[in-house]
């Protein structure tokens, strides 16, 4: 099935009109169910992560950060999908989803602490201010794994499938297109389908993986990828916050009331570099890119919230808001502290253990040996 034969998910237009899909239809009753007040969260959240995501970029130019990866043009697809989950479900991102990690607790100068080099992980996943969200993993597809082993427990463990939506738990992982094609991500669907656990996989169909097109990648939409392990599988406009949040939130229902896997292809486009190390005008035209900037999910949102009568005055706080963020972010970075030589022993057990403790005592006998203590 070619792309244009299936269904997508959409229910605003690129203009910022209603204008549902066929296959939107079903999800019409969670959009209209939403209040003023959470469209406009919606908008929010998206203005003020580009906002931390501009400055992030604009850090490791100064080289401040070893690396960025940008995330503009992707927060639709990921604003959507964090709303939809609920506070008990487990999250798996990849190293892009930096709105979904705020979203859920998770502060943005943690983010920054792994890409300035001055942390292990960033943030500890079992601090319940970061809202049950796993590390940022650089290793491509492997989060799907950990995701669906959680998942596999969460089944075995009777915490899915008992009824309860304020107890059932459930699973979001996210990887791109480009983790679509590795390994480990068919071996986490197959444990996935296999044991029914509640795992939705979310991928981001950012079009690019890094300077390979998706074109080149499958020959035919990558939702099929997940529907032919026999997972329940549903093709979104990433771009549509609507359409990812009311799409993302019935499929963990189905998913956390023991339906077992669920799996989501979010079109969207990367509108910047795949990391700051990366080129993008080495590999693709200018007119692609500006086609898909009138796709803007920022502007499609805010223009559907201007038809809905929201006041001037909204958008000026958001502004305000965003730009705020964006410079507590940058002086908290440059203030960071470097961590000390012990830091290096830190975490790589989960309980201390004897050869850290000797090999931490060498170092610092080691360094005492020189004049100075240094």
């Amino acid at each position: 099935m070619t792309s244009s034969e299936t269904p997508l998910v959409r229910v605003l237009d690129a203009d910022g009109r209603f204008a549902p899909t066929d296959a939107a239809e079903q999800y019409l009753p969670l959009i209209e169910a939403l209040s003023d007040a959470e469209l406009e969260q919606f908008y929010r959240d998206m203005v003020v992560i580009r906002a931390i995501d501009t400055q992030a970029t604009n850090l490791q130019r100064q080289g401040q950060l070893a690396l960025w990866p940008p995330s503009r043009g992707q927060e639709a697809a990921q604003v959507g999908s964090a709303y939809a989950a609920r506070p008990q479900d487990t999250i798996f991102p990849s190293y892009r989803e930096h709105v979904v990690t705020r979203i859920r607790g998770v502060d943005p100068v943690d983010i920054i602490k792994l890409m300035r080099g001055v942390s292990h992980g960033g943030w500890d996943p079992t601090d319940p201010k970061n809202g049950n969200t796993r590390l940022y993993t650089l290793v491509l597809g492997s989060q799907t794994l950990h995701a669906a082993g959680f998942g596999m427990g969460l089944a075995f463990d009777g915490k899915c499938g008992t009824g309860d939506p304020e107890r059932d738990e459930a699973v979001v992982v996210y990887y791109g297109d480009g983790a679509s094609s590795q390994g480990d991500v068919h071996e986490a669907m197959v444990f996935a389908a296999s044991y029914d656990a509640p795992v939705l996989f979310f991928l981001q169909n950012n079009h690019w993986a890094i300077s390979v097109p998706v074109a080149t990648q499958s020959k035919v939409p990558l939702v099929g990828r997940s529907a032919g392990y026999g997972i329940p599988s549903v093709r979104v406009d990433g771009n549509d916050v609507l359409a990812s949040y009311a799409v993302s939130r019935t499929q963990l229902d189905e998913a956390r009331a023991g339906g077992g896997p669920r799996a989501i292809e979010a079109v969207t486009y990367r509108m910047g570099a795949h990391t700051t190390s990366d080129d993008p005008t080495k590999y693709r035209g200018n007119a692609e890119e500006q086609e898909w900037a009138l796709r803007d999910p920022i502007t499609r949102m805010r223009t559907f919230l201007e038809g809905r009568g929201a006041a001037a005055s909204l958008f000026a706080d958001v502004d305000a808001e965003a730009a705020d963020a964006a410079e507590d972010l940058r002086s908290r970075s440059v203030a960071l502290p470097e961590p000390g030589p012990d830091a290096i022993f830190r975490h790589v057990y989960s309980e201390p253990h004897p050869l850290m403790t000797e090999q931490e005592k060498w170092l610092a006998d080691y360094e005492a040996s020189f004049e100075g203590g240094q």
